[in-house]
């Protein structure tokens, strides 16, 4: 304010002072101290031999005062000269920035510089007082409402100022308590159970969680909403919100105050608008049925399902709304579904972009949709997830482009950013049936960009020592059949295991194929050979050991033909919560070797939401094999066992079954297991859900002797509890089991445990 009355009384006296023009002769600038003349004359209306009036006078110190270089201007005039006296604003010397331990000094100048305000230009104390807002802004943001910011303003010479910020940070507000006020019809902490903002738990030293966030407020709020709105709750509001900080800025109260309502069903569905598709087809995707709760969520699924539909017949741009008509007098809401199909499209050109070391052919041979057809989303995004799962990629993202000039062709843009496809690893971890167990791998998944497989690998614990190497070509053939060969060696030291003493020393070899029949199922063939040298040990023999070597010898080449077939519809490999896994596959080793048999695998994992945060799930595994033509007996080395973390936990690891004299585990030819979980978060890390999980198990299983037939008698049962915890280490499980119809030579153990770690 005072800058501008001073303005304004100088334009007031050049206005007395430049009451008679005259023609300037000359042109002459005084206070000038690091500003040359030159810059005060580029700001100059008026050169010599203009003539001078009272309006270029007013206008000369106007632009000069908005040049921000000048606190105080003059204009005068001796004889035919034209005089300027300008008092200039200092500049900034330096900035020193102290005590800032969350933001980085050099990020934050960059920042400060781009508001105007750095090392040369002109110093205005408005601008630092805009640089202390911004800074306690990023404070706020941060947590830390505590901040304390000054700033010291120091003169030097030459018209310049040195300026040094300090911020004392404090601590971050962490939220004390969260209030929701007028629910009646469901439980505070259900209501709370999806917040990002929480009071905290074990892991918000890492999370953050409790530290509170208007933008994550924000995020509460709507998520609230949601809850009702999909409970039925059509009137449901937030009334307000109040947020307070206790008086030393370290902790936060949030109180919400909602308004439910009352709860709606669903008088009635209809769908309108352009039926393209039967109106009976569209009809069953719709979620929601006549008398059902209103649910927003189960409302906007059937919305996304009709349209996805009409995508799958080349309507890439249909819409589909669903419009409400309440009646609040009876509690009901009428549903209708406009469908607007729009013109039907058909692809272009698909084009792929970010693959600078992969070949276009190994993209392009996942694509399930095809130039010049009609669009259809679900193979669009098929392709995309096929892409992705090839390991090669961070990410992909496919874009349906129109072609301009058109309203029936649209160009799908595929771009993906590829990872490093070579690795190096190296594990560690411990298991109770293998003990100590070290790894390394070298694994080239995408050799020179072809989509070709190739690995070198070694594993070495107390029980296995395995050397190998195999190549996989994922597209021998242009209809998506695999081609791979294996070679390996493999030390085995069957008591380490707790199993009878025996030990193998095996090295083979094998081709094989994989044969896609669908998107989720698959063929498997193998022809493979292997040699295999058992030892036995000098004393304590099992009799039917040393009885098969007697009769068969102690060193065999087994030529083996294997088929399978999978089918895998889960949603995550590792930590599923629905879909199943099937696999069947037979093994035979040919009469061309030196003994023949065979081996029948059959596994089966299966999973279903029961809410939004249970799943129950579950597995079983069936084995058998056999002799047949010139062996007798089916080879003691190649036995199924059971028991431990894999199967029936509660008993020792691969110690179910018949034993010999000595108590040790003979494993069987016949092999079942199954297992019912019900699988939930931990009470207090409800989010963790997809890292870490709880079980509840029941287990049940045994191995049966060549010499025993099934008896469900004898069969194995335990029931617990087993946590499972995907870490930034590997791996981690752990089981606390009770073994039921255990019998007086069954190692039973409550407790067991398994981790990896790779680095």
């Amino acid at each position: 304010m005072n800058k501008l009355l001073t303005t304004l009384l100088l334009l007031i006296m050049t206005s007395s002072a430049f009451a008679d023009s005259f023609v300037i002769k000359d042109i002459r600038v005084e206070g000038l101290q690091r500003i040359s003349a030159g810059t005060v004359f580029n700001f100059l209306a008026v050169k010599v031999g203009d003539e001078m009036t009272d309006k270029d006078a007013k206008s000369i110190i106007r632009s000069l005062y908005k040049s921000k270089y000048f606190d105080d201007v003059q204009v005068e005039r001796q004889d035919d000269v034209l005089v300027i006296i300008v008092n200039e604003r200092p500049a900034i010397s330096s900035i020193e920035l102290v005590g800032n331990k969350d933001l980085d000094s050099k990020e934050l100048l960059k920042s400060l510089r781009q508001l105007g305000f750095a090392e040369g230009q002109v110093y205005e104390q408005a601008m630092l007082e805009r640089v202390e807002l911004e800074l306690e802004r990023q404070y706020f943001s941060r947590g830390k409402y505590g901040v304390v910011i000054e700033s010291d303003v120091t003169p030097l010479d030459r018209n310049r100022v040195a300026i040094r910020i300090t911020m004392a940070e404090g601590v971050v507000a962490t939220i004390n308590a969260i209030n929701i006020v007028g629910n009646t019809s469901f439980d505070e902490d259900d209501l709370k159970i999806d917040f990002q903002s929480t009071t905290g738990n074990l892991l918000s030293a890492f999370t953050k969680d409790n530290q509170y966030s208007r933008q994550k407020l924000s995020a509460d709020l709507e998520t609230l909403r949601s809850y009702y709105l999909d409970r039925g709750y059509v009137d449901f509001v937030v009334e307000s919100t109040q947020v307070s900080i206790t008086d030393d800025k370290k902790q936060m109260f949030i109180t919400i105050n909602i308004s439910e309502g009352v709860r709606y069903s669903v008088k009635e569905v209809r769908l309108a608008g352009d039926l393209i598709v039967p109106e009976e087809e569209l009809f069953e995707l719709v979620l929601i049925r006549k008398n059902a709760i209103f649910s927003r969520k189960v409302i906007t699924e059937s919305s996304e399902l009709l349209t996805n539909r009409l995508g799958n017949d080349g309507y890439a741009f249909a819409n589909v709304n669903a419009v409400p008509d309440i009646d609040r007098e009876n509690r009901q809401v009428t549903l209708t579904f406009f469908v607007d199909p729009g013109r039907r499209a058909y692809v272009r050109r698909i084009n792929i972009s970010g693959n600078t070391k992969t070949r276009d052919v190994v993209l392009r041979r996942q694509f399930r949709q095809q130039e010049a057809s009609w669009i259809s989303t679900e193979k669009v995004e098929q392709s995309r997830q096929r892409i992705q799962r090839l390991g090669y990629f961070e990410n992909a993202n496919v874009e349906t482009v129109p072609v301009p000039g058109t309203t029936d062709q649209v160009d799908l843009e595929f771009n993906v950013a590829e990872t490093p496809s070579g690795s190096l690893s190296a594990g560690l971890g411990f298991s109770d049936s293998d003990g100590l167990i070290f790894n390394a791998n070298v694994v080239q998944k995408n050799f020179l960009g072809s989509g070709k497989h190739i690995n070198f690998g070694f594993n070495n614990s107390s029980v296995n020592t395995v050397y190998s190497f195999g190549y996989t070509n994922p597209f021998a053939t242009v209809d998506g059949i695999s081609q791979g060969y294996n070679l390996y060696f493999r030390e085995t030291d069957a008591e380490e295991a707790n199993i009878a003493r025996f030990s193998t020393d095996t090295w083979g070899a094998d081709i094989n194929w994989g044969i896609p029949i669908s998107e989720d199922n698959r063929l498997s063939l193998s022809l493979g050979y292997e040699n295999t040298k058992v030892k036995l040990p000098s004393d304590n023999v099992i009799g039917e050991y040393q009885d098969f070597v007697d009769r068969e010898g102690d060193n065999y080449d087994t030529f083996s033909i294997s088929v399978g077939w999978s089918k895998d519809t889960r949603d995550n490999a590792v930590l599923p919560t629905r879909g199943m896994s099937q696999s069947l596959s037979a093994t035979v080793a040919t009469p061309i070797g030196s003994l023949e048999y065979y081996k029948l695998r059959y596994k089966n994992k299966w999973y279903t939401p029961v809410t939004e945060t249970l799943t129950f799930a579950l597995r079983g595994e069936l084995g058998y094999g056999d002799a047949y033509g010139g062996t007798e007996e089916f080879p003691f080395f190649e036995n199924f066992y059971a028991g431990g973390m894999r199967n029936v936990r509660g008993f020792k690891a691969n110690t179910l079954g018949v034993k010999s004299i000595e108590g040790d585990a003979l494993g069987g030819n016949l092999l079942t297991t199954g297992t019912a979980e019900l699988i939930f978060p931990v009470p207090f890390m409800k989010k963790q859900l997809k890292s870490f999980r709880l079980t509840a198990f029941a287990d049940v299983g045994n191995v049966y002797h060549v010499d025993e037939d099934f008896d469900a008698g004898l069969l194995r049962y335990s029931t617990g509890v087993s946590a499972i915890w995907i870490s930034p280490f590997g791996a981690m499980s752990v089981a606390l089991a009770k073994p039921y119809n255990d019998q007086d030579d069954d190692e039973t153990e409550t407790f067991q445990f398994q981790l990896g770690s790779t680095f």
